[in-house]
C-alpha cells in the first residue's frame, strides 16, 4: 500500500510493507527516503509550519504603506486614483503567503524524523501508522517470556498497556499470569516452563 502526499513542491511517499514501512521526501531542499519498523513510530507528535515569513512581513508593511497612503488622500481630500496599490500588493502577498504554507505533523523517531502534511490525507497515514505499530508491538512484546525477569515482565506489559496497544485489564490479565508463573516456577524449580 503507498500513499502520496504532495504540496507545492513538497511531496511524501509512504509505502507500506508487511513489518516496515518506507517515508520518502522529496522538496526544494533535497530527497531521500528512510525504512522504520512500525513499533518505532513515536506515539506523540509536534506541529511545524513552513511560510514564507520574508514575504508576509512585506505583505504587512506593504498593507501599512498602502493605508497611510490611501488615509492620507482620503484626508487631504485628493484623488483616490492609484492611491490603493500598495494596499492591494501588500494583501495579495499576505494571502499567498496564506495559501501556500505547508502545516505538519513530525514524529521524531530514532532513526530520523517522519513528516505527515497536515491535508485530507494526514489521518488516513497516521492511523494506518498507529495500527501496523500497535499489531508489531503486540506481535513482539505481547506473549509472557517465561525466562524474562519477574519485573520486567510486569513494566513490559504495563508499559504496552501505556503505549495503547493492549487495554488496562488486558495488561493486568497478562501481569497476574506472569505472576503464577513466576510463582509455580518458584515453588517447583525443577519444573520446566512452557
Amino acid at each position: 500500500m503507498e500513499i502520496v502526499q504532495k504540496k507545492r513542491s513538497v511531496k511524501h511517499t509512504f509505502t507500506f510493507e508487511k513489518d516496515h514501512f518506507n517515508f520518502a521526501y522529496k522538496d526544494k531542499s533535497g530527497s531521500g527516503d528512510t525504512d522504520f519498523n512500525y513499533a518505532d513510530f513515536p506515539k506523540k507528535c509536534i506541529i511545524k509550519i513552513e511560510q514564507n515569513d520574508w514575504l508576509r512581513n512585506v505583505g504587512f508593511l506593504w498593507i501599512a504603506l498602502g493605508a497611510i497612503q490611501l488615509g492620507y488622500a482620503i484626508y487631504s481630500q485628493s484623488s483616490l486614483s492609484g492611491q490603493g496599490f500598495w494596499l492591494m500588493v501588500g494583501l495579495a502577498c499576505v494571502a499567498w503567503t496564506h495559501f501556500s504554507k505547508v502545516k505538519y505533523s513530525v514524529y521524531q523517531a530514532e532513526r530520523g524524523n517522519i513528516f505527515v502534511i497536515q491535508n485530507k490525507e494526514h489521518d488516513k497515514i497516521v492511523n494506518e501508522l498507529n495500527q501496523r505499530r500497535s499489531a508489531q508491538l503486540l506481535d513482539w512484546y505481547g506473549e509472557i517470556n517465561p525466562e524474562n525477569e519477574l519485573e520486567n515482565e510486569i513494566n513490559k506489559f504495563k508499559w504496552l498497556a501505556d503505549q495503547n496497544v493492549m487495554t488496562t485489564a488486558e495488561a493486568e490479565a497478562k501481569i497476574a499470569q506472569v505472576e503464577w508463573l513466576h510463582k509455580e516456577n518458584s515453588d517447583n524449580p525443577s519444573q520446566v516452563l512452557n
